[in-house]
C-alpha cells in the first residue's frame, strides 16, 4: 500500500472525523482534505505532471500543504519539501536540482522565487496559493485555474512501493544541499513499525512540530492519517515559544507528541507546564539530537504520567534505533541515555574502518540495512556508493557515519561522530555548508566553522575568519549576509576574526587549534 492510500482509506472509514487542525485558521476532515487533494491531483495533471516526477512545495506548513503533498502522491509524483523559511536562493537550487515539473508555492514568495529559478535555467510549472490556510488559498487557486483550463477527473496512480515518494534535502559537505530519496516502501515499512509500537487510535491528536522539510515530519504525517488520528499543525512562531507551544499542547488536547529534544528542553524551562492541563498526553517521542539528562529529567518530573521514547536515526534511514525511557530518571544518573534497539523493520552493524564488525562493547560506526534505508542521493551516484557498505552478500548497509558501542541485549549508546557534521535543533548540519556560505562574502579570505558542545545551550557553532581588507564586515553585517545564505540554524552562534587562520604542516586550516583558541 502506497502512503496516499492511507489517506483514501481513512476518508473512507471515517469521512466526518477532523483529520488536520490549523490553530486559529481552521480544520477540515477526512473526506473534505481527501476530495481537495484529489482536487489538486487533477490540477497536476493538467500540468504535464507524470508518474515518477517531482512536484515541488515552497510553502509554510498549513492545511493547504497537507492537500498538497497527498495530491502530488496522488499524481504518482514524489514531492520535494522546501524549508520556505530559508533564503529562496536555497530553495530554487534544491527544485532545479531534481528537476521538478510544478512547483506549489505561497504567494508572496513566487516573483523570487521565479526570478532564482530562471537564473538556474529552470521553468517549472508555478501555482501561487495566496493566503493558504485552512486549505482555503488552495482551494482558490484552484478554482482559479479551473476557470481559465478545466481538469478532467483522473486515476489515482496506484504507486508500487518501490517507486519514490519524496526527497527530502539534507545539508551537504560539498556547500550544496544533497537530496534523500525515499520510496513508499521506505516510509510504510516505518509507519507500520510505529503502528505496532506506539499503538495509535482514531482519538489521538498528534503534535506536526517538525516543518514538511524535516524528517521528523514523516511520523507526524502518516502514521496520524493512517489510524484516522488527528494531527495539530505547529506554526514555526508558536513552535519556538515555550509559554505559548505549553498552552496549544493543552488547548489542542495532544497525546502524542514528537519533537527534537532541544524544544522539549525549552517547555521543561520556560514553559509553566505545572500550571497547564496536559492529561491528554500518552507519549512523549523525540529525536535528532542528543537529549542533556538534566532537561530530561525536568520534563519527567513535571509530565510523570506520559510514556517516553528516544528515536535515533538519520534522515536515510529515518528511525532506525529506539528506546523507552523508564521513569523515574535516576537523580545520579548524568549521562544521556543509549538510543536503543534496532527497530524490527530494519538490520544494524557496528563495523571498525575496514568494514569488520567490531567486539562487543567496542566503538563503531553503526551500520543499517532493511526495508527503511533510502535508495541514495538524488543525481550523486559516486556520493550514494561512498555511503553505503556492501558486504559479501551483497547486502548495502548505509553507514550513518555515528560512531557507537553496543552490548550484549543489542543495545546502542552513540559516542559521537567520524565526521564534520552535527546535530542542531533536531536539524543535521555539514560545517562545510557554512563555510562555502561564508565564502561568498566578497571580503571573507578564510572561513572555518567549529562546533562546540555546550553544557546549557547543547551546541554551539563558531566561525573563524579572516578579511581581505583592512575593515572587517561588522557583526550584524555578517549576521545579515549569513541569513541571506544559510537557513537561520546554520547560522553561526559567533564570529572570531583573526589576521589569517592557523595552518597545519600541509597548508590545511588546523581545526584542532582552532578549537582550543575559543
Amino acid at each position: 500500500m502506497a502512503l496516499h492510500h492511507f489517506l483514501v482509506d481513512s476518508a473512507a472509514r471515517l469521512p466526518a472525523q477532523t483529520a488536520v487542525v490549523e490553530p486559529g485558521r481552521g480544520a477540515i476532515g477526512y473526506g473534505e482534505l481527501d476530495a481537495l487533494s484529489d482536487r489538486v491531483r487533477d490540477r497536476l495533471a493538467v500540468l504535464g505532471v507524470q508518474p515518477g516526477d517531482r512536484v515541488g512545495l515552497f510553502m509554510r506548513k498549513s492545511i493547504d500543504t497537507v492537500a498538497a503533498l497527498f495530491g502530488a502522491l496522488k499524481a504518482g509524483a514524489a514531492y520535494v519539501p522546501v524549508d520556505a523559511s530559508a533564503p529562496v536562493a536555497r530553495g530554487a537550487y534544491i527544485l532545479h536540482n531534481c528537476g521538478v515539473r510544478v512547483v506549489l508555492v505561497d504567494a508572496g514568495h513566487e516573483a523570487a522565487l521565479r526570478t532564482e529559478l530562471a537564473a538556474l535555467g529552470a521553468a517549472p510549472a508555478v501555482v501561487a496559493i495566496e493566503s493558504a490556510g485552512a486549505g482555503e488559498g488552495l482551494s482558490r487557486a484552484l478554482d482559479g485555474a479551473e476557470a481559465h483550463t478545466p481538469a478532467a477527473v483522473v486515476e489515482t496512480v496506484d504507486s508500487s512501493l518501490d517507486d519514490l515518494a519524496y526527497i527530502l534535502y539534507t545539508s551537504g559537505s560539498t556547500g550544496r544541499p544533497k537530496g534523500v530519496m525515499l520510496s513508499h516502501d521506505n516510509a510504510v515499512s516505518f509507519v507500520d513499525w510505529c503502528s505496532t509500537v506506539f499503538e495509535p487510535t482514531p482519538q489521538d491528536r498528534f503534535s506536526s512540530h517538525a516543518p514538511f522539510h524535516f524528517d521528523l515530519s514523516i511520523l507526524d504525517l502518516y502514521l496520524c492519517i493512517k489510524h484516522g488520528a488527528t494531527l495539530v499543525l505547529v506554526s514555526e512562531d508558536v513552535g519556538k515559544d515555550a509559554p505559548r507551544l505549553a498552552q496549544l499542547i493543552a488547548d489542542e488536547r495532544i497525546s502524542i507528541w514528537y519533537s527534537a529534544p532541544s524544544i522539549l528542553s525549552l517547555l521543561a524551562q520556560f514553559g509553566g507546564l505545572a500550571d497547564r492541563d496536559h492529561r491528554h498526553l500518552r507519549h512523549v517521542l523525540f529525536a535528532g539530537e542528543v537529549f542533556p539528562v538534566k532537561h530530561l529529567r525536568a520534563l519527567c518530573d513535571l509530565w510523570q504520567h506520559p510514556r517516553y521514547f528516544n528515536l535515533y536515526g538519520p534522515t536515510e534511514t529515518n528511525v532506525c534505533t529506539w528506546l523507552e525511557v523508564m521513569l523515574p530518571v535516576p537523580p545520579e544518573r548524568s549521562t544521556p541515555y543509549p538510543i536503543g534497539q534496532t527497530c524490527s523493520h530494519l538490520r544494524s552493524r557496528v563495523l571498525d574502518e575496514s568494514g569488520a564488525d567490531v567486539r562487543q562493547g567496542a566503538e563503531g560506526e553503526l551500520c543499517i540495512a532493511g526495508r527503511g534505508v533510502m535508495a541514495g542521493y538524488w543525481a550523486l551516484p559516486e556520493q550514494t556508493g561512498r555511503s553505503f557498505h556492501v558486504d559479501a552478500s551483497a547486502v548495502r548497509w548505509y553507514r550513518t557515519g555515528d560512531i557507537v558501542t553496543m552490548d550484549a541485549d543489542g543495545c546502542h549508546t552513540y559516542r559521537g561522530r567520524r565526521d564534520r557534521m552535527v546535530k542542531r535543533r533536531g536539524y543535521r548540519v555539514e560545517l562545510g555548508e557554512i563555510e562555502s556560505g561564508l565564502y561568498r562574502h566578497p571580503n571573507v579570505k578564510e572561513a572555518a566553522v567549529v562546533a562546540f558542545a555546550d553544557g546549557e545551550a547543547g551546541l554551539t557553532i563558531t566561525a573563524f575568519l579572516s578579511s581581505r581588507e583592512p575593515k572587517r564586515p561588522s557583526l550584524i553585517e555578517i549576521k545579515r549576509f549569513c541569513s541571506e545564505q544559510l537557513p537561520l540554524y546554520m547560522i553561526p552562534d559567533k564570529f572570531s576574526w583573526h589576521d589569517s587562520l592557523p595552518k597545519t604542516s600541509t597548508d590545511k586550516v588546523d581545526y584542532q587549534r582552532l578549537k582550543e583558541m575559543r
